[in-house]
């Protein structure tokens, strides 16, 4: 429902009391450059919520399976990985409303760009139309069809009137947005987690692979990979170490904290990363790792897609079962246990005066563009463009490759499908655990590989049965559900 996207989504003290925010007007507010401050890390806020995205969007690939306690553990992750969703699911309505709340929250900023000036507006502006366009990215690949407003935030009685916009015109809106951000923010940022013109333009390129306009995409790759300033880090493990956080090859992060914690209440209100304690290993005791709630386990499949030699597996994955007699860490099974854990993202042990619940406030960054990201998009985009540059394809591909075994022996020789087979392959391994391979999957028309996944449905996740209702018929069900 649209009155949903005025919820509060955190409660850091970092971040503003939106409470208050959301109390005041616009004549009220908007006054200093310290209120569009403020109400730009507000906007920012919600981007701590996208857990749920990673989460889900990791089960409902062909990589892990939904996992937890038991078959009725979070049925929404259940009915997601099982491909059994409906309309009726309160996690795709959590979803749903805490996206469109970072939508409203940047749609705030850029209603009121006009009303006070000052030296370097200009950024703010640029930073929330990122961000709206950031979370509209997210809706659009879950739900394709969305309800827009460009000029500013969404009201009470919107939803009867403003229609679900065509998928077109919906990245129609997200370009304007990225376009605006890239011409005006710069490739170095005051504050670290801020978005960068080099996080602007990643984005943007990944908005025209999706839109298959692979042309455009290679170009704005270009000026990543050449301007950006990012480096692969040499050690894959490193990045996804406390101290590999924000590092050469970060492109854009989602920044966790454990300072302030939360609980099962209000999984929205965690400063910590909350897909880092689901996703840890059930009962754990022993050492480095702390235990979690054995969601989103990778599969044998998946585990077998690495190829011999491959240093990223063992940073990947978490075969519990050897780590166990190697270190004799004990630990205690959870549904559809497969023995694999997805080790980027597990708890690991700190300081026991952390705030809350300390499965809920792992302060592991969400790495939501790497530098691999863009370079292996930008194979894919050169190669998948009309007139295909292979050469080049090939040059980004095996930078990523030579850094996974160490070597050139294992560097790509192939052209044309072959070719775009081993990229897709090389983004499956590279990336895997971080979110991406649903979307990978049906984006190139390779949606039933996923078991249980209906062509000409499961593309697209259902609109909330809530937001349906609300509308009064303005919006229908997307179709099959």
């Amino acid at each position: 429902m649209i009155t949903s996207l005025f919820l509060t989504t955190a409660c850091s003290d970092e971040y503003l009391d939106n409470t208050k925010v959301y109390a005041e007007d616009s004549e009220s507010f908007f006054n200093s450059e310290a209120d569009y401050y403020n109400a730009l890390v507000a906007a920012y806020d919600p981007l701590q919520s996208t857990f749920i995205n990673v989460l889900m969007g990791e089960i409902a690939s062909n990589n892990t399976l939904a996992g937890g306690e038991s078959a009725t553990d979070v049925p929404g992750y259940q009915q997601i990985d099982d491909m059994t969703h409906t309309p009726v699911n309160s996690q795709l309505q959590n979803l749903w409303s805490w996206m469109y709340g970072g939508v409203n929250r940047a749609a705030y900023i850029i209603e009121n760009q006009d009303k006070t000036d000052f030296e370097g507006k200009n950024v703010i502006i640029g930073e929330a139309r990122f961000l709206r366009a950031y979370y509209n990215f997210e809706l659009v690949k879950w739900f394709g069809a969305i309800p827009i407003k460009p000029e500013g935030r969404f009201s009470v009685g919107d939803e009867k009137t403003i229609p679900r916009a065509p998928i077109n015109e919906v990245y129609n809106l997200i370009e304007e947005d990225l376009k605006y951000a890239v011409d005006n923010l710069e490739y170095t940022t005051p504050q670290v987690g801020r978005a960068t013109k080099a996080a602007a333009e990643a984005l943007l390129g990944k908005v025209y692979v999706y839109q298959e306009k692979f042309t455009e995409a290679s170009d704005i790759f270009d000026s990543v990979i050449t301007n950006g300033g990012f480096m692969l880090e040499t050690d894959y493990n490193k990045i996804f170490e406390f101290q590999g956080e924000n590092g050469v090859g970060s492109v854009f992060e989602v920044q966790y904290t454990d300072i302030q914690g939360a609980g099962f209440g209000c999984l929205q209100c965690s400063e910590g990363n909350v897909a880092v304690g689901f996703q840890g290993v059930r009962g754990y005791s022993g050492d480095l790792f702390t235990s979690g709630f054995s969601f989103n386990v990778p599969t044998q499949e998946m585990v077998d897609q690495f190829e011999a030699g491959d240093n990223r597996k063992e940073v990947a994955i978490l075969d519990i079962d050897a780590w166990a007699t190697t270190t004799g860490a004990t630990f205690t099974t959870g549904y559809e246990h497969t023995g694999f854990f997805n080790r980027k993202y597990i708890p690991r042990k700190r300081s026991a005066d952390a705030a809350g619940d300390l499965n809920l406030t792992n302060p592991n960054n969400y790495r939501a563009i790497r530098f691999a990201d863009v370079l292996l998009l930008a194979a894919e985009a050169n190669n998948r463009k009309a007139i295909p540059n292979d050469t080049k394809a090939r040059l980004f591909l095996n930078r990523v490759r030579e850094r996974a075994f160490g070597n050139t022996t294992n560097n790509i020789t192939l052209s044309g499908s072959d070719l775009t087979d081993a990229i897709y392959h090389e983004r499956r391994v590279e990336l895997v655990g971080e979110g991406h391979h649903f979307f990978d999957l049906v984006r190139t028309g390779r949606g039933s590989e996923i078991p249980g996944f209906t062509p000409n449905k499961n593309e697209v996740f259902p609109i909330p049965i809530e937001e349906i209702q609300f509308s009064q018929g303005n919006w229908s069900q997307n179709e099959g559900y």
